[in-house]
């Protein structure tokens, strides 16, 4: 470890000496071409770039390059030390193996020579502020009420922010530099009444995190100690209730914790509004959970994938782990009009006592619900180009088979079908 430590010091210090790296590249505004023999190069001149590893035959990159010429122009206009490069994976095929890059277009962005992969929004607009909270301070500090509406307006409504107030910006700071792919990170140390009012802390230090895409937020009131801490960020990175979409299905996959799924006729009823109200007093006090909703009429598919659709009795309440099995509480399967916080309290305890009955999620209505995201024509084409990949892997018998399509596209099928199967395989109840 410190011979590690040593040399990355070493290196840092090497790279520190040699400014002028970045000059034989071309910072105008366009899409930096990268190749084997400059790939390198140009990730050490740059503390931070963007790299898409593309194809020239492949339609979804052809799509993705305007995007990208125009996200290169905003970020030079705006004068942020951000760079966009491509790089033609196809042809270079070393690069492929060294990063990993399994479909095309891939996306990653390389921090100080880091890479992470970009699961991000791909429209220019979005991708630039995406792309500009990696260059923004761990920590921003905050010193007036202006300055916190002008740091939320930055922040957008993509990522969870969370804001200290009355709190030094040391308290937090391990803790957003270990969640800086994932949240904003803020503390407020001038601030009036009417703030403390809008966000609704009654006493100083709090820290107050917020979802503003679904009007929801939590505050914590301590002990800052950086594990406590810690778990408080760990559990807030998503919503206390979460609306089950395309985009939070992905989120939910990721978190470790099993779902405990309401599936409603409408998410925006009245009676769905005070049913998800209910919800969220519920997963207030079962942190180890997650809570979702989804309506039947909002995506009918993925609500039929767990036998509730129009003609079941409904609310439905599930406990799901992301694979293809669920489980039901028996003789807590739905909930009636009356009392209902007392009938998610029976639901809970008959979950914990082992009062459940294991079932398979509905496959038919599964693929239904690919085919609603990536649309029918896509689906086809998408298994004909896996299939012929893999027939041609089989004969050439060289490389791995590559994964043609958008990365909505191929996250929403791994996420239904394999990649949340094998990753919480070992975690399924009795």
């Amino acid at each position: 470890m410190r011979f590690f430590l040593i040399v990355s010091v070493l290196l840092f210090i090497a790279g520190a000496e040699v400014p002028s790296t970045a000059k034989q590249f071309k910072v105008d505004g366009t899409v930096l071409e990268l190749e084997e023999s400059n790939f390198d190069s140009a990730i050490s001149a740059f503390d931070y770039i963007f790299v898409d590893f593309y194809a020239p035959w492949c339609i979804h990159c052809q799509h993705l390059a305007p995007q990208l010429d125009e996200a290169a122009r905003l970020l030079f206009q705006s004068k942020e030390p951000i760079v966009i490069a491509k790089v033609n994976a196809d042809k270079f095929k070393k690069l492929n193996k060294k990063y990993e890059v399994h479909g095309y277009p891939t996306l990653k962005l390389f921090i100080h020579g880091v890479p992470i992969d970009y699961d991000g929004p791909r429209k220019a607009d979005l991708l630039v502020k995406y792309l500009k909270k990696f260059v923004a301070p761990d920590v921003s500090v905050l010193n007036s009420d202006l300055a916190i509406s002008d740091f939320l307006e930055v922040a957008g409504t993509y990522f969870p922010i969370y804001i200290g107030f009355g709190l030094n910006e040391t308290v937090i700071s391990n803790q957003a530099v270990k969640y800086k792919e994932k949240a904003w990170f803020a503390v407020a140390k001038d601030f009036s009444e009417d703030v403390r009012v809008f966000y609704d802390f009654d006493k100083v230090p709090a820290l107050v995190s917020l979802h503003p895409i679904y009007s929801q937020q939590n505050v914590f009131y301590g002990p800052f100690e950086d594990d406590i801490l810690g778990d408080f960020i760990k559990l807030n990175l998503l919503p206390p209730v979460v609306p089950v979409n395309p985009e939070t299905l992905k989120l939910l996959n990721t978190d470790k914790r099993k779902t405990v799924l309401t599936i409603m006729e409408d998410e925006v009823e009245e009676k769905s509004q005070k049913l998800i109200k209910l919800l969220k007093a519920a997963a207030s006090a079962n942190r180890d959970l997650v809570f979702a909703y989804v309506g039947v009429k909002q995506w009918e598919d993925f609500a039929d994938s767990f036998e509730a659709n129009r003609n079941t009795k409904l609310p439905k309440m599930i406990v799901w782990d992301g694979s293809e099995e669920y489980l039901s509480v028996i003789g807590s399967e739905s909930l009636n009009d009356e009392d209902q916080g007392s009938q998610i309290l029976r639901f809970l305890e008959g979950y914990r006592e082992g009062r459940t009955a294991l079932k398979g999620v509905n496959r038919p209505s599964l693929m239904s619900s690919i085919k609603s995201l990536i649309g029918v024509k896509t689906f086809y084409i998408i298994v004909f180009l896996v299939a012929g990949l893999i027939l041609l892997c089989s004969l050439v018998n060289k490389e791995e088979p590559l994964r043609v399509g958008t990365r909505d596209q191929v996250d929403h099928t791994r996420s239904f079908v394999a990649e949340t199967s094998e990753s919480r395989s070992g975690e399924k109840e009795d």
